[in-house]
């Protein structure tokens, strides 16, 4: 059953106005932009009903995120609340397929009922922007007659390569039982790219999983919707961006991370977090090296134990994100035993943090880190360089993206079955004292800055999708 909270104390609504329905998948990595989204979507005047499932709700633990952010700056966003069709209590970390085969074929049942209830109302939802790796978006959006979008918060050189999987399938570059090694220089818009770099779903040879059953349907429903949000910047990825403005409407309007004190109110979490602002105010300007490899993907304990003893060598001042479940969830002290004594006062380790409060602090001198794309804008935000250590999926692409298009980070490893903590040791020294990878990141921030002024690239996108929204629904200006 959903759960739909309408504060009473909302304005009067008209009947001709946008009401966004948002629905992000349900991981920490894609609801955060899904709720900064939000907040820019209600400073833009439309009327926003953010979703998010039980679970995730559960795990927040605070109730209506939105109710803080509403009462200080009166923006219109409702939050809603709706089965994922697995009860709460299940582990869906330690049983990650049958989670992801709850959300491809029961969830979309759940969103219709709730979608049902919120369309006919006064002032009711006419616009559905949803996640891009659901597979039902355009069925649902044209059953009830919504506008539909689709969020992508990933990079647009991901999405390309994604979208073009056919070209990859004809090449021999994917789906084959012995895949080829040479470029892939036939996909529209993006630069000749090595097999090994794509996203890790397109380097298997076994395609008959869940998640690849996800990501086919997704990419046959996203071309049937009407705009494309991508949470990247233009001119980071302009020629990959206009060669999908060829198939599709394709709006660039990142980053949308939580870079301003707007959205401090809101509670994204699914863990409780640490505050180590006293420790870090200890330590020397540039000194620390921020550890955290996201909310979602797994380490290997060998991995895991190869890089503590890295660091330990290293003798470098850090602070590491070890998620409850980073190995497993049966797993509960996946680092070496006597590691934390010793350390000593030279790090600390915490199971989960407020990320952006961490970057932003001048004790931070580099970021070792899983390329999640969201660690990368928040990265480049807080001119922070990147230690690549990618994981999974698309965290692959975002590595070759951060070390070789833009140098504004390096690589914990050149071989990833190889990992020896002699050469995280000796990595770390050579990143920390990294002179071009901080001149080069400070360059790209000044893009980002430039693409979220009033006239950058990203508010004029932002514009031009609005009113493309306005235009489909047959309402004038003043009727945001």
């Amino acid at each position: 059953m959903a759960d739909v909270r309408n504060p009473k104390n909302q304005k009067h609504q008209h009947d001709k106005k946008l009401h966004a329905l948002l629905i992000p998948y349900p991981f920490q990595g894609h609801v955060n932009p899904f709720v900064h989204l939000a907040i820019k979507l209600a400073s833009e005047g439309i009327t926003v009903t953010f979703v998010n499932t039980h679970y995730i709700d559960h795990q927040i633990g605070s109730g209506d995120i939105f109710s803080g952010v509403r009462s200080e700056s009166g923006l219109d966003i409702r939050y809603a609340t709706v089965s994922d069709g697995l009860p709460i209590g299940f582990d869906r970390s330690l049983n990650h397929d049958q989670y992801q085969s709850s959300l491809l074929h029961v969830f979309s049942a759940h969103v219709e009922e709730l979608v049902a209830s919120l369309v006919g109302e006064k002032g009711g939802v006419n616009v559905m922007i949803a996640d891009t790796f659901f597979v039902w978006p355009s069925v649902v959006a044209s059953k009830f007659g919504l506008v539909c979008v689709s969020f992508w918060t990933e990079a647009a050189l991901v999405f390309s390569l994604y979208y073009h999987m056919d070209l990859l399938r004809i090449h021999g570059h994917f789906g084959a039982q012995e895949t080829r090694e040479d470029l892939i220089d036939y996909i529209p818009g993006v630069k000749a790219i090595k097999p090994k770099d794509t996203a890790s779903y397109l380097q298997e040879t076994d395609t008959s999983s869940v998640v690849h059953q996800i990501i086919f349907k997704a990419f046959e429903d996203v071309k049937k919707v009407d705009f494309v949000l991508c949470n990247t910047i233009h001119s980071f990825e302009d020629r990959t961006i206009q060669a999908l403005n060829s198939k599709i409407p394709f709006y660039a309007i990142g980053p949308i991370i939580p870079f301003s004190l707007q959205s401090g109110s809101i509670t994204t979490s699914l863990w409780s977090e640490s505050d180590c602002t006293q420790w870090l105010d200890t330590k020397p300007a540039g000194s620390v090296l921020y550890i955290s490899f996201g909310s979602y993907a797994h380490v290997t304990k060998k991995d895991l134990v190869e890089i503590a003893n890295g660091v330990l060598m290293s003798q470098v001042n850090f602070v590491w994100v070890v998620r409850p479940d980073i190995v497993s969830s049966d797993e509960e002290n996946p680092l070496p035993e006597t590691f934390e004594s010793e350390t000593g006062d030279r790090g600390i380790v915490i199971p989960w943090c407020c990320q952006m409060t961490v970057l932003s602090h001048p004790s931070i001198g580099g970021f070792l880190t899983h390329c999640g794309w969201n660690s990368i804008l928040e990265s480049i935000w807080c001119q922070v360089p990147l230690l690549c250590f990618p994981l999974l999926t698309d965290q692959v692409t975002n590595r070759k993206l951060v070390v070789d298009d833009w140098e504004i980070g390096m690589n914990l490893c050149q071989n990833r079955s190889f990992l020896h903590r002699d050469e995280v040791q000796r990595n770390i020294h050579l990143f920390m004292s990294a002179k071009h990878v901080k001149e080069a990141i400070g360059r790209v921030k000044m893009t980002l800055e430039t693409a979220l002024t009033s006239a950058g690239s990203s508010q004029k996108n932002l514009g031009f999708f609005i009113d493309g929204l306005m235009g489909k629904l047959g309402l004038s200006n003043g009727n945001a």
